[in-house]
């Protein structure tokens, strides 16, 4: 990130596209905020000490993931704790899954919806 001592409320616009809105804390995202990429990916919501942290929503744009969309708990930039995954796109496009997650991966107690109307509830 930045070497700066900003602090405050910002737009920071990187040379490869990338963009940030919001507050800022000795230079680094801080508080509630907007991030996006050129590929069309966006994040709104809590940061701390410039990584994704606390509640936000991520919606993919491009790519693989296109479509898809996270809401619930972040910790060091990941999916930490409760959240909703909806897939956009591809073979699972129209499925959800509600539940824990710990470094980007459901674990434990979560519920999968699935598209075709079936349903899985227990431990991941």
């Amino acid at each position: 990130m930045m070497n700066s001592g900003y602090t405050g409320k910002g737009t920071y616009v990187f040379p490869n596209g990338l963009k940030y809105v919001g507050e800022f804390k000795d230079g680094r995202y801080h508080g509630q905020g907007t991030f996006t990429n050129t590929k069309g990916d966006k994040y709104v919501g809590d940061f701390r000490d410039g990584f994704f942290n606390g509640k936000g929503t991520y919606t993919w744009g491009e790519g693989n993931n296109k479509g898809d969309k996270y809401v619930g708990e972040w910790r060091d930039g990941k999916h930490n704790g409760q959240g909703t995954y909806t897939w956009g796109e591809g073979d699972n496009k129209g499925d959800k899954y509600v539940g824990e997650f710990i470094n980007n991966q459901k674990t434990g107690q979560g519920t999968c919806t699935y598209a075709n109307g079936e349903k899985y509830v227990g431990e991941w």
